[in-house]
């Protein structure tokens, strides 16, 4: 019978079908645009002195005052900072001793030691004050000006003095207008004030201590006060109306200001933004400021904002986008940067943030990220029919099936490989595996040479690495629409699992051994008392790897040894046992044991979610597969504290329709879109609450946005609270393009809307 080749489109359409008819009773994330928030940083110098203040003016034109003159954000891209350079647009501004600056009718108007001015309205602002200690002044009705110098107050219009007063309450830091009470407001350390130009009126409003900044509230009804400890607002009249607020992510307060009905609060420690539900998106670390120390903050070009810090200025970006647009951001930075012989990778030995001195890497899991961007491709194709996707995963797909062939031994993969010469191969000495295995495991050298004399390949291959193979070759054996690649897919699946079960379950390495982490078996699974993870995780990953094999083989023995495993070895016992039966090893438990439960291992979540596309499609029957889909569940219900969109989409496989579909949105879009690894610290924040040490490693109450924290792996502690510059980029392969495109394969996350 003549055999029928279906078009791409064709093919799409009937997969889209059938996962939304599969996924009738799900619910679907409409994919609308939302404000995407990301940095472009530009550093200062030490010539440039201290930074005061930043502003722009109605043509979109940013400046900073410094102690040494105005300057300019110089070259600045997202990814490629700029810097701040002196402004020479006005020739004759280099002259004048710029005290303060602001934006007053969107123009940048200034303070000199002789009179307030400005280079708009074809120069006409230039009202004379003959103060010479002024400092700082603010914009009032109809170009008049209320100016201010340590302690006293100079209402000028016109270069003509209208009223003086003195404040009696400490050094004065600041003065805002509030057009709709027709009104200024004065801020000294002790004190605020009220003055009222009809009537000349100084009034004092408020005694207290430690002030440091303030704002007149989007209402323009109160004031929010800014302390050392906090803030809280008054009313008009100067009474308390929301007291202290302290759990903020860091207290000691700097500046406060309004945008666009928002509160954006500058501290010693970063800046953050009161959100509607009364939390707050905290902008700390370089992924978004120069600096650490915020001096000011005002509303920046094209829904920008401003955030002037000691070191330079951050300009928080926000743009409309859908996920699909911003997943699109994230293949372009994988294509141009990730790829290494068709394996994603990521950067290492980044200098200075600066991307152009990294190189890829290698490393211990190129295997399992490789499989996880693999399946990140396939599913796109898969959503979209994209020829550039399906062309990404055939890539991945022949770096993973070179790490079988470079090696020689038939069944067996490597860890990856790497031109010869260009690796050390250095003895990996572990003393926690020491004598384990077997007598001098420890001298052990993973690197060796290939028989084509131009590469070398790393031996060592472990379970995570196994999983990352099976996940790659199951998604290419069941859904590619090439009958070739399909057939050599299923042949690596095959030769795999045949050297797996021929060897006892156990994946023998170059030297005749089995690899640190590749046994299987009884003798090493079941010597594990039941709450010692290794027991639950390895029967759960070989019972999958095992279906997966008869599924696309057909061979009894794959079939044959499951049954045995489950049925006379307590495998489904093992992959059963529910998760709040994990924990340490007992007193006495031998070394081992006790090392690999000392707290929970997250590669092993990656390593269960991942085999679960084995382990639930391609249960031998509806009985097993219901125990299944309840060992998921159970699995799934420990991990929702995560937020993670991977396990909550692997789930949703399983035709769940209570996935967390809210969270793992949120999960998405908080996503950072700078991958740099850069310094994060959050353990002095005061806005999270901290729970006691756990086996779990879970911190806080609350998982921290993606963008927040510094752990972005899915095989990592998403409650860590901190890190230092591990200067390197990530790659989004594996980290966000792998949930998405599984959402949208599996049709819980639409296509944009209107597409």
């Amino acid at each position: 019978m003549q055999k029928m080749i279906l078009p791409i489109s064709c093919l799409c359409f009937i997969l889209l079908t059938a996962c939304a008819e599969k996924n009738t009773r799900q619910p679907v994330y409409k994919d609308v645009p939302y404000l995407q928030d990301y940095a472009i940083k530009f550093y200062a110098d030490s010539s440039i002195g201290e930074l005061k203040k930043v502003a722009t003016d109605r043509n979109g034109v940013v400046q900073v005052l410094a102690s040494n003159g105005l300057y300019r954000p110089n070259n600045g891209h997202f990814q490629y900072p700029g810097k701040l350079s002196q402004d020479r647009s006005y020739r004759p501004m280099a002259d004048k001793e710029i005290r303060d600056i602001a934006a007053y009718k969107n123009q940048f108007v200034y303070l000199d030691e002789v009179a307030v001015f400005s280079n708009a309205w074809a120069g006409k602002l230039f009202s004379r004050h003959g103060l010479s200690t002024a400092t700082q002044f603010c914009g009032g009705p109809e170009f008049a000006f209320l100016l201010a110098n340590e302690t006293k107050l100079f209402y000028v219009k016109d270069s003509k003095l209208q009223w003086q007063g003195n404040t009696q309450n400490g050094e004065i830091l600041a003065i805002k207008y509030n057009e709709t009470a027709q009104r200024f407001y004065i801020l000294t350390e002790k004190a605020v004030y009220s003055f009222f130009p009809k009537k000349e009126e100084l009034m004092l409003l408020f005694e207290g201590e430690k002030l440091t900044c303030f704002e007149i509230a989007a209402d323009r009804k109160n004031l929010v006060i800014g302390t050392l400890d906090g803030y809280f607002s008054l009313d008009a009249g100067g009474r308390i109306q929301v007291d202290i607020e302290n759990k903020l992510p860091w207290p000691e307060l700097t500046c406060i200001t309004e945008i666009d009905g928002r509160l954006w609060f500058g501290s010693t420690k970063g800046a953050f933004m009161l959100r509607d539900d009364g939390k707050f998106n905290y902008y700390f670390g370089e992924r978004w400021l120069p600096g650490k120390i915020v001096k000011h903050i005002s509303a920046g070009p094209e829904i920008s904002v401003l955030i002037l810090t000691d070191k330079g200025l951050g300009q928080i970006c926000f743009k409309k986008m859908t996920l699909e647009e911003k997943a699109m951001i994230y293949e372009k930075q994988v294509r141009q940067r990730q790829i290494r012989y068709g394996i994603n990778s990521q950067l290492s030995r980044l200098e200075n943030h600066d991307l152009s001195t990294t190189q890829n890497r290698v490393a211990d899991s190129d295997n399992l990220w490789t499989g996880m961007y693999l399946g990140s491709q396939l599913f796109r194709y898969l959503a979209t029919g994209s020829e550039e996707a399906k062309e990404n995963c055939y890539e991945a797909f022949e770096a993973m099936e070179r790490m079988h062939e470079i090696n020689g031994i038939e069944g067996l993969f490597g860890r990856s490989f790497e031109r010869r010469g260009y690796h050390e191969f250095r003895q990996e000495f572990r003393d926690y595996v020491n004598h384990y295995w077997y007598e001098g495991y420890q001298g052990t050298v993973s690197w060796r040479h290939a028989d084509d004399p131009e590469w070398d390949w790393r031996a060592s291959a472990s379970s995570d690495q196994t999983v990352g193979q099976i996940f790659a070759l199951t998604l290419i054996a069941e859904y590619i629409d090439d009958d070739d690649w399909r057939g050599r897919a299923i042949k690596l699946l095959d030769g795999l699992m045949s050297y797996i079960v021929e060897n006892d379950l156990c994946l023998i390495d170059y030297n005749g051994k089995p690899s640190l982490w590749g046994r299987w078996n009884p003798e090493y699974v079941n010597r594990f008392e039941t709450m010692i993870g290794d027991r639950k995780i390895c029967s759960s990953n070989i019972i999958a790897f095992l279906q997966t094999a008869y599924k696309f083989t057909g061979k009894e023995i794959f079939k044959n040894k499951a049954f045995e495993l489950l049925n006379e070895h307590g495998y489904l016992e093992n992959l059963m046992r529910p998760f709040a039966e994990i924990g340490p090893a007992p007193a006495g438990a031998d070394g081992w044991s006790a090392l690999l439960s000392e707290e929970w291992n997250h590669s092993d979540d990656e390593m269960y979610f991942l085999a679960y596309w084995g382990l639930y499609p391609y249960a031998f029957n509806d009985s097993l597969q219901e125990k299944y889909r309840t060992a998921i569940k159970d699995h799934w219900q420990w991990e929702r504290p995560e937020k993670n969109a991977l396990w909550n989409f692997c789930y949703a496989m399983t035709g769940a329709t209570e996935f967390d579909l809210d969270a793992s949105i949120w999960h998405l879009k908080e996503f950072p879109l700078d991958m740099i690894q850069f310094e994060v610290e959050n353990s002095h924040r005061k806005d999270i609450e901290f729970v006691e040490s756990n086996f779990w490693g879970q911190t806080t109450s609350e998982v921290l946005p993606p963008d927040e924290r510094p752990e972005l792996k899915h095989n990592r502690s998403l409650f860590k609270l901190d890190a230092g510059d591990r200067h390197s980029e990530l790659s989004a392969g594996d980290t966000f393009l792998l949930p998405y495109w599984m959402g949208r394969f599996l049709g819980v996350i639409s296509a944009p809307v209107g597409e």
